[in-house]
């Protein structure tokens, strides 16, 4: 199965370490793909300049860009790639982003990662968090940690639930790090997390037993981590499951494994409610130290429209 034929690379402008196109370059050298290294530009001063006309500023903003696609095209030569070069002025760069996916279809973004500050990221939300939250496509983000071969991808699972959704979203999710545990020659692994007892049931009903009823929990979500496993040809001793909540979870499972890359789904959450509450790949992100795959869920409606 091949899922990733058509994919944008996100180039960072701060830097020339493009963590990004790295691993672009990895992924292409073991699956055949199309690229297209875009870069997302602004600055407000070119628009504030009163002194010159219209035709002026839009001649110095196509200098700035065309300078920025000779960049883009530098970089490409020396890691002897090749790729579409685009150059987009906009003040909004997941929008330019997204916009471009929905442009040309792409099925995976590359984009490289930086630690966010959590209080300036309920105000002022980081362009990898409107990606996890909005894009369409599947997100890939890239940390400093290398994809050594016989190494670990660990696929993140919400087993043990009924909901339709849900049971379509775990086969994607597994599917996937099969898929890319081929590519990079290494061991898939499954990691669920179940929630801790209920203590307040414990205390409102005297008879209520907290061993007895975490013990039925884990062995229902071992079951059906097991019915995953046996779909997907993976091995039992690749199974793991944890009490706790998944932002805490998944990032010590990968710690542990010392995991190359970790999959897991987002459920795309918008407005209010994402500030506030968040989404499990946001938070999983800041704690692992590895890249990140994150799909959406069957169904998933992009708010950027065209």
């Amino acid at each position: 199965m091949s899922h990733f034929n058509n994919i944008l690379i996100v180039a960072d402008p701060t830097t020339d370490e493009q963590k990004a196109l790295d691993r672009a370059k990895e992924l292409v050298e073991k699956h055949s793909a199309k690229l297209t290294l875009f870069l997302s530009i602004y600055d407000f001063s070119y628009e504030m300049t009163t002194m010159l006309s219209p035709e002026e500023r839009s001649s110095m903003k196509n200098a700035v860009i065309e300078d920025r696609k000779a960049w883009l095209q530098e970089l490409l030569s020396k890691l002897d790639m090749e790729a579409t070069v685009k150059v987009e002025w906009h003040n909004r760069p997941y929008e330019s982003i997204i916009r471009e996916v929905l442009t040309e279809n792409y099925d995976l973004v590359i984009k490289a990662t930086h630690e966010h500050d959590v209080l300036k990221s309920v105000i002022f939300t980081p362009t990898d968090w409107h990606l996890l939250r909005k894009c369409p496509s599947s997100v890939l983000l890239v940390k400093e940690h290398e994809w050594p071969e016989h190494g670990k991808v660990l696929a993140a699972v919400s087993a043990g639930t009924q909901d339709e959704s849900h049971g379509s979203l775990n086969g994607e999710i597994i599917s996937h790090a099969c898929f890319m545990s081929r590519l990079l020659n290494s061991d898939t692994h499954l990691v669920n997390a179940y929630p801790p007892t209920p203590m307040n049931i414990a205390v409102e009903i005297p008879e209520f037993d907290p061993g007895e009823y975490n013990s039925n929990l884990k062995r229902h979500h071992r079951e059906a981590m097991s019915e995953l496993a046996n779909e997907f040809d993976i091995n039992e001793n690749n199974l793991h499951i944890s009490e706790g909540m998944p932002e805490d979870v998944i990032p010590q499972m990968a710690k542990n494994l010392d995991a190359e890359l970790v999959v897991m789904g987002t459920v795309g959450r918008n407005g209010i409610s994402a500030a506030l509450i968040g989404n499990t790949a946001e938070h999983v992100i800041d704690n692992i130290n590895c890249d990140l795959l994150a799909l959406k869920p069957p169904g998933f409606k992009c708010p950027v429209k065209l």
